[in-house]
């Protein structure tokens, strides 16, 4: 088999990989989007915070240590113990819920019923204020996380492509394990939004608000869970993108690549979200190697996205999986 072939059989596969982890944080924007019609633009900054809480809390780090010891003129940073890595996810998903609390209780409930571009700049100020938190809590450094999540070459695979092609892949561990989890995660999305009573009102809040409650749906009870889970989403996907590139300012950014994967899977599909996710991470890694790299000087992944976005966006608005809205006048 030609070599060219071989890699770029390999540039395919970590291109799956990456669309899993692009996909991961477009989970987050799908479900909020479901249950209230919200384009949550703080969806990336969600998981830059929770990983960085999660980095905090195993290490042992004191909260908005910077601003206690201004103030009192202390020098305290740590309290000298640590977390063990699953512990410290679990008391991290507590202070995701309770954030998901807070946002129903100072913004989302004050919001009922008002125009979308309304709740969407609602999201934008949220992102600021939870990143400058995100700061005054943890500080701005670029940390280093470690759950204990496998990570570089894996071998078997190495091994084996290498004695059957003479080619070795390179598939990083940690891409192969946010694979297992994304596609976990999508399944028990999937079963809870059809199957269970939560996900059935979930989905009735979305359609109509007011026909919600008047039924008997406690809208503030599904904005928390829907905001709870999707600050879920926002840890795992801080953990898996935390693990591989560091605790740092850039991880609120992959919210922007999770952009033109919703636009491709569509805003409501959480299937759409796995497959858009796919379809950007493949198609980026070829472009770059057939096209991006021979021709155009590299570093076309910074754009091939939203342009591929921009291009379906002409055929096909709703997305792969998204609802055709039809208006009758």
């Amino acid at each position: 088999m030609p070599e060219q072939l071989l890699f770029a059989a390999e540039v395919t596969l970590n291109g799956l990989m990456a669309g899993v982890l692009y996909a991961l944080v477009a989970l987050g924007f799908v479900l909020i989007y479901k249950a209230s019609g919200i384009f949550n633009y703080a969806q990336g900054v969600m998981a830059l915070f929770a990983a960085a809480t999660l980095v905090g809390i195993m290490k042992g780090q004191v909260p908005f240590a910077h601003l206690i010891n201004a103030i009192f003129g202390t020098k305290v940073h740590y309290f000298g113990w640590t977390v063990p890595a699953l512990l410290a996810i679990l008391l991290t998903l507590v202070v995701m819920v309770v954030l998901a609390w807070a946002v129903n209780r100072f913004i989302m409930r004050h919001l009922v019923n008002q125009e979308p571009i309304i709740l969407f700049m609602a999201t934008i100020g949220f992102a600021y204020f939870l990143e400058g938190l995100s700061d005054l809590m943890w500080n701005s450094e670029i940390k280093k996380l470690d759950v204990g999540l496998p990570q570089g070459i894996n071998l078997w695979i190495d091994e084996t492509t290498f004695n059957a092609f003479g080619y070795g892949f390179f598939i990083d561990n940690l891409d192969i394990v946010a694979t297992v989890i994304a596609i976990a995660l999508v399944a028990s999305l999937i079963f809870f939004a059809q199957y269970t009573k939560q996900g059935r009102a979930m989905r009735a809040v979305a359609d109509d608000h007011q026909a919600a409650l008047s039924v008997g749906v406690s809208l503030n009870f599904i904005w928390v869970m829907v905001w709870s889970l999707a600050g879920f989403v926002a840890l795992v996907a801080g953990m898996m993108w935390g693990a591989k590139s560091g605790v740092q300012f850039s991880l609120s950014l992959i919210a922007l690549k999770a952009l033109p994967v919703l636009m491709l899977g569509g805003f409501t599909s959480i299937p759409g979200a796995i497959i858009g996710g796919l379809i950007i991470g493949v198609g980026e890694q070829l472009f770059e190697f057939a096209i991006g790299a021979p021709f155009l000087g590299g570093a076309t992944q910074n754009w091939f996205a939203y342009v591929l976005a921009l291009v379906f966006l002409v055929f096909r608005p709703q997305g792969l999986f998204g609802e055709k809205i039809i208006e009758r006048v």
